[in-house]
């Protein structure tokens, strides 16, 4: 092939010019900084495809204001009439229900009354809508008369029973409710259950495993529609006997399971007996308790999120809070 000498190059260069052709230069880049290129650039953009770019905008508060309003409210709502978890802060219902134990009360079993909203905030009327006395046996929340706070107790008597209690057994209808000795219950001792020992001795064990644990007697009550539950009876107390009463119409007696610890329909209301001043009207009684969900041993700390799972109990999630059900007793016979 034949190389172009350097006059060969020079005749091209001349034919080139004569032709009139320039020669190309690559486009130079648009350095320019700032919003005005990059206005200019979207403006293009735009114009091109007929498409606005989408812009950012500003945060609607009153939309999210309105959205946290309605999910609180359903909240309440749910709350209010249909189930609602509770906290157990004292030991009246031993051995079914400890301090620390979470539970679901169901609002609707009975109807609704003016305790059945959260925070007891509508006014005090008599009657419950869609009504429905509750059964013997049943574990309920209640607020007493004059108060806004809530105690959970066992309903034992319904309007027009009588109800005695003579030596720590309870006569309902003239009859005694039948109670039977069971083996001794063992709790762990813990920080919602120190067991501390009282004027009615002190029930502080060490197990074989050599862990402290809170030994208390056992009685099994039976009611006449063959409900049954445990109780505990550690001695003599100010409850044990009871002159006879009937409870009237409209009015439930309630009684708690730790029969020698409890504040309850035996005892009149206000300091320094805080019970509840006899049989209390069913309106006062805001659901029935269900089920344990989990409960805790009180070493939990807010501030250590690994204590929320140590302080655990185990074996209580699930619980049932309903009496067991099964043939009721013989009625007694007549006396020869």
């Amino acid at each position: 092939m034949n190389e172009l000498t350097d006059s060969d190059r020079a005749d091209a260069a001349e034919t080139s010019a004569d032709n009139g052709d320039m020669p190309v230069q690559a486009p130079t880049p648009d350095l320019r900084s700032g919003s005005n290129a990059l206005k200019g650039d979207a403006a293009v953009l735009s114009g091109a495809t007929g498409v606005p770019l989408p812009t950012k905008k500003p945060t609607d508060w009153w939309a999210e204001i309105k959205a946290i309003f309605w999910l609180v409210l359903a909240v309440l709502g749910f709350h209010s009439f249909v189930a609602k978890p509770f906290y157990i802060p004292s030991e009246s219902m031993m051995p079914g229900l400890l301090v620390g134990d979470r539970l679901v009360v169901s609002k609707y079993p009975y109807g609704w009354s003016w305790v059945s909203p959260s925070f007891h905030l509508l006014p005090r009327w008599q009657g419950r809508l869609w009504g429905a006395m509750p059964e013997r046996g049943d574990v309920v929340i209640v607020t007493p008369p004059g108060e806004n706070s809530d105690y959970i107790k066992r309903v034992i008597g319904l309007p027009g029973d009588t109800i005695e209690l003579i030596d720590g057994s309870v006569y309902l209808n003239g009859q005694a409710i039948r109670r039977e000795e069971r083996a001794p219950v063992m709790f762990p001792i813990d920080a919602n259950l120190p067991c501390q020992p009282d004027s009615f001795g002190d029930f502080r064990v060490r197990g074989a495993d050599g862990q402290m644990y809170c030994r208390l007697p056992i009685f099994r009550e039976t009611l006449p529609n063959g409900r049954s539950y445990d109780t505990i009876d550690v001695g003599h107390s100010a409850g044990d006997d009871r002159p006879r009463i009937t409870v009237p119409e409209g009015y439930v007696f309630l009684m708690g399971d730790n029969r020698d610890h409890s504040a309850d329909s035996r005892f009149r209301a206000g300091f320094p007996d805080r019970g509840l001043g006899g049989p209390v009207p069913w309106e006062n009684v805001g659901g029935r308790a269900e089920i344990i969900t989990f409960s805790l041993d009180g070493s939990s700390s807010y501030w250590n999120p690994i204590s929320w799972f140590t302080a655990l109990r185990g074996g209580r999630s699930g619980g049932s809070l309903r009496p067991e059900r099964g043939d009721p007793p013989p009625a007694p016979g007549n006396a020869q």
